[in-house]
């Protein structure tokens, strides 16, 4: 994805994506609005009308419409970094199971370096 791997479903992702956009809308009041710094950050990567309109409705431009479901793996990768990650990552990734039964969810948090850091775990009961 972009300039970083990650791991993303294969087939059929609308229950996902539904999901997805059930979370982002059901918990926007926990959110904290985007910072002024944070929007030019996010601007700075030439959103497109829809991202613009998800940054000012949700503070984050790739919800919705916008977003894929991935799991990322690496950092922004550049140049022969890439094949490299990607050969190694394939050498040691198991072979996952088809279907891929999601059992939770968390909520993350960003720390003030940037990182994130998990806050709670649900499961996911039905």
């Amino acid at each position: 994805m972009g300039r970083f791997l990650a791991l993303t479903p294969v087939g059929d992702a609308r229950a996902l994506q539904e999901l997805a956009r059930d979370i982002v809308a059901g918990l926007d009041q926990l959110r904290a609005p985007p910072t002024p710094a944070e929007l030019a950050r996010r601007r700075a990567a030439g959103l497109t009308f829809n991202q613009e309109a998800n940054l000012l409705r949700w503070g984050y431009p790739y919800v919705l419409d916008e977003f894929r479901f991935h799991m990322t793996l690496t950092d922004k990768l550049t140049g022969m970094q890439r094949p490299l990650a990607g050969a190694a990552i394939r050498e040691r990734l198991p072979e996952l199971p088809q279907p891929f039964d999601m059992a939770e969810i968390a909520l993350v948090g960003e720390r003030t370096d940037g990182m994130f850091q998990t806050l709670h775990r649900f499961a996911l009961t039905g």
